[in-house]
């Protein structure tokens, strides 16, 4: 089932949480000056227009990225972000949203490697399209959750490693915890983020249960939710979990998730920022 089509909610709350920790993570790492590999497990097209069609659909933007635009108040961490997405927004107006893969490669340097995987044909096209330009970075048109094992451990002994699935299947909450459990197994010193939404809670307390059981050490869980959770049709929040992540990332993201709920939330907005599992 591959009918899932990031550009129909790019630049949404979910994105802001994303790319918020995802942009503070590599500006950690990137403190130390060695090498960093880079792997984004489900990268999409990279490069996304908020003015076609696709975006200006259901205009989720507007209460994501949208919402942060114009603002001269935004906490340290989300004006990064929002900085950084204005690089790629030629005029003051919002027109475009870069994904993790063109977030990732704006951030590192030359001397990093970037591994990109999309298994969705029309997506690994734009994809390819979006960085054939940069000689660090390598696309597949694969399954990350499967193929990107063999790049572990990486050479530099030190990395990223992004896990965004689209969830359209069940069994997906399922795959992304043995995934993790059999990378950490071959690089146990990596950083891993994976997002997550939240449209049944059972799942997701099923996840929980399971990283806490996996033996694997220091997890840490930030989650922003815009409404109350309910059993109607759709996400009413999203999260992300890091494994391994830079020790300032907890307290910060404590700091800024309240005003992310003040700001993006809709009614009854809640947040977590939490040690899953101690290190």
């Amino acid at each position: 089932m591959l009918s899932y089509q990031h550009a129909y909610h790019a630049g949404n709350y979910a994105d802001v949480l994303k790319h918020v920790v995802l942009v503070q993570v590599l500006a950690y790492l990137k403190q130390k000056d060695k090498p960093i590999c880079y792997i984004d497990t489900h990268a999409g097209q990279g490069d996304y227009r908020l003015d076609g069609s696709e975006a200006q659909k259901n205009q989720e933007f507007i209460g994501g990225i949208g919402a942060l635009w114009e603002r001269d108040d935004l906490p340290k961490s989300v004006d990064d972000y929002v900085q950084l997405v204005k690089q790629f927004n030629h005029t003051s107006q919002l027109s475009h949203y870069p994904g993790s893969p063109l977030i990732a490669a704006q951030l590192l340097t030359t001397k990093d490697r970037l591994f990109l995987y999309e298994l969705h044909t029309a997506e690994a096209r734009r994809l390819e399209d979006a960085v054939k330009r940069d000689k660090r970075s390598k696309t597949f048109r694969a399954d990350g959750l499967k193929d990107s094992f063999g790049l572990l451990p990486p050479k530099e002994n030190r990395g990223l490693i992004l896990i965004d699935p689209s969830y359209e299947m069940k069994t997906d909450y399922h795959d992304v915890v043995d995934t993790l459990k059999e990378m950490h197994k071959r690089f146990a010193t990596g950083c891993y983020l994976l997002w997550y939404p939240v449209v049944a809670r059972k799942r997701n307390q099923y996840m929980e249960r399971a990283l806490r059981a996996s033996g694997i050490r220091n997890i840490q869980l930030f989650e922003l939710g815009i409404q109350p959770d309910n059993d109607d049709f759709g996400m009413t929040a999203c999260g992300m979990i890091a494994i391994n992540p830079p020790w300032t990332l907890l307290a910060d993201m404590q700091k800024v998730l309240p005003w992310l709920t003040d700001t993006l939330g809709q009614q009854q907005g809640h947040y977590r920022a939490e040690q899953l599992v101690d290190e």
